[in-house]
């Protein structure tokens, strides 16, 4: 009898111990789980961040698009043309008087 009580209580202990074992194991599978989640988090924020500059880049890029549009439309028309040619090269109409100041 003695020896199956023996033989019960090694068993008892070697359950008790599988049992810590395994829980210690788990609980660093969690851990570690946790660990690679919040590296993760860190990284989608830092895609997000990356994401919105990218976003304001491509507003600020279709703006100064539409700015260019829109000079390109102002540069082909008469006054523009007019306006350089009398203020760059000092061009006139032939029948314009030019009065200038004296010195």
């Amino acid at each position: 009898m003695a020896r199956r009580r023996k033989v019960a209580y090694r068993k008892k202990y070697q359950n008790r111990f599988s049992m810590c074992l395994v829980s210690v194991v788990v609980i660093m599978i969690m851990i570690m789980v946790q660990v690679k989640n919040n590296q993760l988090q860190q990284k989608i924020d830092a895609k997000n961040a990356e994401l919105q500059l990218l976003e304001a880049q491509i507003e600020e890029e279709k703006q100064r698009q539409a700015e260019i549009e829109e000079f390109g439309k102002e540069v082909q028309t008469k006054g523009y043309i007019e306006n350089i040619a009398r203020e760059k090269l000092g061009l006139v109409y032939e029948d314009e008087i030019l009065f200038k100041e004296e010195k």
